[in-house]
């Protein structure tokens, strides 16, 4: 029984870190360019990216019940698609489409949502914080702890489906939230010029 749990429990980690390497498996190309004021343009990209990740994610949790289960993993995989291509895009206003990697990519989709697990992704050089350049084997490894991670976020997802008229309004109220905390970490990233000029992994100290 304990081994069936245990596979139980695994599963929804599984399935949610596959999502994860799915999305950053590329950085797609933005769809905007380098503005004269990139504070501005990146508030009106985090904003469109917010409505739509929540018009998705609420219309998919309408249908109730097992259907609305089914429509759980395809949610999780439109909402970061679309958060991505947000960063891509708020990475490319401020000039610095150069320095995007997977590893920038995992860290501002999911940061705000586990952050322990993504921990060692930074480390300190100075006076700031380093985002390390990591391969494919150990990137991987990190999109299952983030799964780990986010598997209760994913239970209480699934539990909302079976209340389709709320449920739909509570995770399209989610999914706006969630998407402006990812344009939020991607404008931490890229709040001080980096030094040297391009570098693809310095930026400011409060980011903490």
């Amino acid at each position: 029984m304990g081994a069936v749990r245990r596979r139980s429990d695994e599963e929804p980690e599984r399935a949610v870190a596959g999502v994860i390497e799915r999305v950053i498996a590329e950085v797609p190309a933005p769809r905007s360019h380098e503005v004269a004021n990139p504070d501005a343009a990146a508030l009106r990209i985090a904003r469109d990216a917010a409505r739509r990740a929540a018009l998705v994610s609420g219309s998919l949790a309408l249908p109730g019940g097992p259907l609305g289960l089914l429509t759980l993993l395809p949610d999780l995989y439109l909402i970061w698609n679309t958060q991505r291509q947000m960063v891509a895009d708020i990475f490319a206003v401020y000039g610095r489409t150069a320095e995007l990697s997977r590893t920038h990519m995992l860290y501002c989709l999911f940061r705000h949502a586990a952050s322990q697990a993504l921990r060692d992704i930074v480390v300190r050089s100075g006076q700031r914080f380093v985002v390390q350049q990591l391969g494919s084997r150990t990137l991987s490894s990190l999109a299952g702890r983030v799964g780990s991670a986010l598997s209760r976020r994913v239970a209480g997802s699934a539990a909302s489906r079976w209340i389709p008229v709320a449920g739909a309004a509570a995770v399209s109220a989610y999914a706006y939230w969630d998407t402006l905390q990812v344009a939020k970490t991607a404008q931490r990233l890229l709040a001080q010029a980096p030094d040297p000029p391009r570098d693809a992994v310095a930026f400011a100290e409060r980011l903490r």
